[in-house]
């Protein structure tokens, strides 16, 4: 039995328990994989259909390798047939890439008859995700934010916010400036360091004072979270 988790080939003739067996252990791999990016994406947010495709894709992909085994015809028809597919959806983050192609790989190992591999590479990977997550690898200790701030064309914006910024972050500088209603006002586009535990309402409301009640927008550019005013 362990033999034959470690084995490199399929029989050439596919059969409904070499199906089966192959299918449920990369669905039982993609639902280990999605449970562990649940526990350490739970703070920033996920979609519950990335989680379900996260348990789905292991198994697509290892039955496509099953189906498509070591006949050449087929590998062909397959690359033609998936070339027709476009995705409309936008990248997400970088994160959720990581963790398709991770799937991906385990789809593709199961297939290829790699079954007990890939359950290794699987907890492997799962654990180093998990260290990172309780170690907190990677994530900055200042929330770094993007500000918008729509002011009218006789305020000098060059000037006008420097004392609330200073007051409220580490640092600031002027990302770009724009012009909208036919140069009637400006979009100052700020790239700001909050100070920790800085009360994000009392700072909108003196920016509001300042620039005539008009649109403010904050959000942060990791999750891209908005705060409109």
């Amino acid at each position: 039995m362990i033999d034959s988790l470690f084995s490199t080939t399929l029989t050439e003739t596919l059969t409904i328990q070499t199906a089966l067996s192959v299918i449920f252990a990369s669905l039982l791999m993609g639902l280990f994989i999605s449970f562990v990016y649940t526990r350490t994406r739970g703070k920033d947010g996920y979609s519950p259909g990335f989680v379900v495709t996260l348990i789905m894709l292991p198994a697509i992909i290892a039955i496509i390798i099953l189906l498509v085994g070591n006949n050449v015809a087929r590998a062909f028809s397959l690359a033609g047939a998936f070339s027709l597919i476009r995705f409309r959806s936008a990248p997400g983050d970088p994160i959720d890439i990581s963790y398709v192609f991770f799937t991906l790989a385990v789809g593709l190992a199961c297939g290829m008859g790699y079954i007990l591999y890939g359950a290794i590479f699987a907890v492997i990977l799962c654990t180093v995700m998990v260290i990172i997550h309780i170690t907190k690898y990677g994530k900055p200790k200042l929330k770094n934010m993007q500000l918008k701030i729509t002011i009218p064309e006789d305020i000098d914006f060059q000037n006008c916010f420097d004392d609330i910024l200073k007051e409220y972050t580490v640092s600031h500088k002027i990302q770009r400036v724009k012009t909208s209603d036919f140069g009637a006002l400006f979009e100052i586009i700020y790239c700001i360091c909050l100070k920790n535990d800085v009360d994000q309402k009392a700072f909108i409301d003196k920016l509001r004072c300042r620039n005539g009640n008009l649109s403010i927008v904050l959000n942060t550019e990791i999750t891209d979270e908005k705060v409109y005013i």
